[in-house]
């Protein structure tokens, strides 16, 4: 595969990386344990939104590691960031992760394929609800409770704010995960380019940014699977210049 043995700057990777790790981390801190509910609307609905894209933007890095782009010359350190960041997404265990996303790169838009739903192939909800409960499951729960009870009982946050100012931006991360990574890209209807089932996102550079760290540029993704998401656009837009 042409992606294979294009491996991009591992520095460049890793400072990407560590830019959204850490401004997550700072803008969750401040979220639940120092924002204030009775402060502005707008701050908290600001708050909301930083969060969900910082949130999609650790697991697309995370994503990175399942195809090894994120450390190429290390595969155990790529392993053990991938690992990390996947538990503290949302409890996800990386392994399963990986091998259920390269079953979707090896089935795309198949029964086969576990991010696909074969049975409502352009049904939103009822595809977004397989795509939750493939991954999410009672292990997440018990994890994320255990979070919860420290973060309240050790930590001392308000429940109220873990609940909006953590759950909710979460979630909200998920759905536009789902919604501009596997759903606008995988749905039936237009026809596909080729065998992957996969489209690309009709966005400019800094749209397909906001939305989903240019994984929108789905068929990209699925021809140089190894490929880091901030290479992407140059896979994009050197097809059409």
């Amino acid at each position: 595969m042409e992606g294979l043995h294009q491996h991009p700057s591992t520095l460049r990777s890793l400072l990407y990386a560590a830019l959204v790790v850490f401004g997550w981390l700072v803008a969750h801190i401040y979220s639940v344990f120092f924002h204030t509910l009775s402060a502005p609307l707008w701050q908290t609905l600001g708050l909301i939104a930083l969060q969900c894209w910082l949130y999609a933007g650790m697991f697309i890095v995370a994503h990175d590691t399942m195809h090894g782009s994120l450390v190429p010359n290390n595969p155990k350190a790529n392993a053990l960031i991938g690992k990390v960041i996947m538990f503290v997404y949302a409890g996800f265990d990386w392994s399963y992760m990986r091998k259920a996303h390269h079953a979707h790169h090896d089935n795309p838009g198949t029964a086969l394929d576990p991010d696909f739903n074969a049975q409502n192939p352009t049904s939103f909800w009822p595809w977004y609800y397989k795509f939750f409960t493939q991954y999410f499951g009672l292990r997440q729960v018990l994890i994320l409770i255990g979070f919860t009870l420290s973060y309240i009982f050790i930590f001392g946050a308000a429940y109220i704010n873990t609940i909006i100012m953590w759950a909710v931006p979460a979630i909200l991360s998920s759905v536009q995960l789902f919604y501009f990574g596997t759903y606008l890209t995988h749905r039936h209807g237009a026809a596909f380019p080729d065998e992957h089932n996969a489209r690309t996102n009709a966005f400019p550079r800094w749209l397909s940014l906001l939305t989903c760290f240019h994984f929108g540029y789905h068929h990209e993704h699925h021809l140089y699977p190894y490929e880091p998401w901030w290479r992407l656009p140059a896979r994009k837009f050197s097809k059409t210049s």
